[in-house]
């Protein structure tokens, strides 16, 4: 019976006879995806954050969501 490991892992970690320093490539390609991720830490983002976790809050609650609504709309109408 052949009780191998099946999902060994496909990748090698060979440099082919080349140096193991990383290419340029490779660090532009880093270097592109640091700054995305730092634009992405910014006031905007945390606005974003909060949105979508309302909305998340909202949508699971969508009938008392929409009730509360009407009672807020309506008793501004009557204060004002």
């Amino acid at each position: 019976m052949n009780t191998g490991n099946l999902s060994s892992p496909s990748w090698s970690t060979s440099s082919f006879g080349h140096g193991s320093d990383t290419s340029a490539g490779e660090l532009a390609t880093l270097g592109a995806h640091l700054d995305l991720c730092r634009r992405a830490s910014g006031k905007l983002f945390l606005l974003q954050c909060h949105a979508e976790s309302m909305k998340g809050f909202m949508s699971s609650r969508i009938v008392t969501t929409l009730v509360l609504f009407v009672l807020v709309i309506g008793l501004a109408s009557v204060i004002l």
